[in-house]
């Protein structure tokens, strides 16, 4: 091969313009014993590409089977959902049921307040008639 040629194609190689088949032919060139002593720098950098081009991987690789997380995570928030509509649902029953409870409680303190007052306002007329009563005695001592 032309020496002229071999460097063009070089050239192109580092310019990453270079084919299939001009890669090839400076492999070629490369793998020879007599290189032109000005490109004999990139012999061993060719021959290695050679060298590891026929290289290959010969142990086994253990292919672990891919685990599906998106549907675990869907179940397991559809769990949680479920989980939180019915203990919200219970939690809100219970309200509803303290509400009542709190509801009652306070009908009935109101009715015990109102017996009261009414109990309360017939002591307060007995005290008047005694007021009553006081001053009509007062009177009586007062003039004898």
């Amino acid at each position: 091969m032309e020496l002229g040629n071999i460097e063009k194609i070089l050239e192109k190689y580092f310019e990453a313009t270079a084919t299939v088949g001009e890669e090839r032919t400076l492999r070629e060139y490369f793998s020879q014993d007599e290189v032109a002593p000005h490109l004999e720098q990139y012999k061993p950098m060719f021959n290695y590409f050679s060298m590891a081009k026929e290289e290959k991987y010969t142990k086994q690789v253990p292919l672990k089977p891919r685990v599906n997380y998106y549907k675990w995570l869907s179940i397991a928030a559809a769990v949680v959902l479920t989980f939180g509509i019915y203990f919200g649902n219970q939690y809100q029953e219970e309200q509803r049921l303290e509400q009542e409870k709190a509801e009652y409680a306070y009908e009935e303190t109101k009715k015990a307040f109102e017996l009261l007052a009414e109990n309360f306002n017939k002591g307060t007329e007995k005290v008047a008639y005694l007021k009553e009563f006081e001053e009509a005695k007062q009177k009586i001592y007062n003039n004898n």
